[in-house]
């Protein structure tokens, strides 16, 4: 056998698993279920990741030069096997197993793959409650004032005390169909509004009134006219007065049901901005609570991420850079930076390349950390239902290149990622940014 030098713009090689260097890339070749990994093509990037693929029983990996840092290339005699075996269209024999090192391989991914699903369930659940709570609450206001008012309270000081106790939240995006329009948007606002305001570091009190307030904020809709209750380009002036007299209706039904004059001020305030262009009093800068500036920003949000025409919703990215480049003036600039640090260049839901040229769907951001977010990749030859999260916190030298519109994905990408027409969010403790050894 005639051990040859790297090119590093050869075709695709294999190399002893003794000269694996972080750095490299490469490609296990194994099924889903025979590795702990995301992707079974990847760069290495940390000693742990070296030792996993040692364990695996393999004599030899492929890696790809050209994607592989300089430096992390096997000197002369790394290569294992000539070029008619580089070329081979099988892996290569694996060893045994040692100690049921297969059999614990396939467990440890099949926990994950259960804990991942087990935590989406928990979160879409308690975002299913959630609408059921408020369904109760339009339907009951009338008759039991005081019950609908004291199950707000409850719900949202529940969710308050969670959040500021949990340390670390991640924004969490939901499965499809969580809800219709009308429910789905106030418990969208009330969740995103907590966590802003838990970035904006709210007094308890301050973080009750804003949960609730997000809550009920559009609850004066449930008195409009169906065709006036979403914003429409169309509205002749007759409508557009019509619908913003949701707000004047949404107070009276909070003073209604009793609710402090605390909460009944934000509700009054969600729709005015800080340059005086908002409705229904115009009000400017410090005349609008803090409460209501939290407000206003993430319910302009919610609403061009999910329009009443589903056929008018722009991406999560383009949504906060819409705000940021051309709405910036109307919301206060610390609350507008806060939540853009909160929910990340690549909001979750965005769909992204990576730069290794994968494609990818965002599904969660550490609000305290939001540049390394969690993806779903497409990978060929895995099962969507059994692909792995990928923290990318986790993999310094992988990054997200840019991000890209649903219909920009091809086909098969689309069908695999598939991503969300409703933007549906919830919170959830963050992971451990220091993960126990035994997952790489």
């Amino acid at each position: 056998m005639t051990n040859k030098s790297v090119n590093p713009d050869s075709e695709p090689g294999f190399v002893e698993v003794s000269q694996l260097r972080i750095g490299m890339f490469v490609e296990l070749e194994l099924g889903w279920m025979a590795h702990p990994f995301p992707t079974g093509s990847f760069k290495i990037s940390s000693p742990k990741q070296i030792e996993v693929i040692r364990g695996l029983g393999l004599a030899r990996v492929r890696y790809i030069a050209h994607k592989s840092d300089p430096e992390a290339l096997p000197p002369d005699g790394g290569v294992a096997g000539d070029s008619a075996q580089a070329g081979s269209a099988g892996p290569a024999p694996a060893a045994p197993l040692e100690d049921g090192r297969a059999l614990a391989v396939r467990r440890q991914h099949a926990a994950l793959i259960a804990a991942q699903q087990q935590s989406l369930l928990a979160c879409d659940r308690r975002f299913g409650e959630a609408i059921r709570q408020y369904r109760q609450v339009v339907d009951t206001y009338v008759a039991k004032p005081q019950a609908a008012r004291d199950q707000c309270l409850t719900m949202v000081t529940d969710f308050v005390t969670e959040l500021l106790g949990d340390g670390e939240s991640s924004i969490r995006l939901l499965s499809e169909g969580m809800g219709d329009r009308a429910t789905m948007h106030p418990v969208n606002v009330m969740v995103l509004s907590l966590l802003l305001g838990k970035s904006l570091k709210l007094a308890h009190s301050d973080m009750l009134d804003l949960g609730t307030a997000g809550f009920l904020h559009d609850i004066g809709k449930s008195a409009l006219p169906v065709r006036v209750r979403w914003m429409d380009d169309s509205f002749s002036s007759a409508e557009y007065k019509l619908y913003q007299d949701h707000v004047v209706q949404g107070v009276g039904i909070c003073e209604r049901i009793e609710l402090p004059q605390s909460v009944v001020q934000v509700v009054a305030q969600h729709h005015e901005l800080v340059d005086g262009s908002g409705f229904p009093a115009k009000l400017k800068g410090d005349r609008i609570s803090p409460m209501a500036k939290a407000l206003a920003l993430v319910n302009r949000y919610d609403n061009l991420c999910n329009p009443g025409k589903p056929s008018a919703a722009i991406t999560p990215h383009e949504a906060l850079s819409l705000i940021f480049a051309q709405h910036k003036s109307r919301f206060d600039p610390a609350v507008l930076s806060a939540f853009i640090r909160m929910m990340g260049v690549y909001p979750p839901g965005s769909v992204v390349q990576l730069m290794d040229d994968r494609y990818a769907l965002v599904v969660s951001v550490n609000s305290s950390r939001p540049l390394k977010p969690k993806v779903i990749v497409y990978q060929r030859g895995v099962d969507k239902d059994e692909a792995l999260i990928m923290d990318l916190e986790q993999m310094p030298a992988l990054g997200i290149r840019r991000s890209l519109k649903p219909l920009a994905l091809p086909r098969e990408a689309f069908d695999y990622l598939s991503p969300r027409r409703r933007m549906c969010y919830f919170f959830e403790r963050a992971a451990d940014p220091n993960p126990p050894e035994s997952q790489p």
